[in-house]
């Protein structure tokens, strides 16, 4: 699946969580961050695809519940 990557404020906003949280949730390692150093702010990028969804309201899209936490991403980076 190819990447559908977003800024910070809508990965927060498609989560229902805050902007520190998705910050926290790459510096554990459940979300990759990407760089574009384009970019006006911080130059980092999330994709869509790792991200959980929020549960919104179909007619107002106000918030009903927050996305669960994404597990940690496992790169088989680790030796067995």
């Amino acid at each position: 699946m190819p990447l559908q990557i977003v800024t910070e404020d809508l990965a927060a906003y498609w989560t229902g969580r805050p902007p520190a949280t998705i910050r926290r949730w790459a510096a554990e390692g459940r979300l990759t961050r990407h760089r574009d150093n384009g970019r006006r702010r911080n130059g980092v990028l999330y994709d869509l695809t790792e991200l959980p969804a929020a549960t919104r309201d179909n007619d107002t899209r106000e918030l009903i519940t927050p996305a669960e936490t994404p597990p940690i991403i496992d790169h088989g980076l680790l030796a067995a």
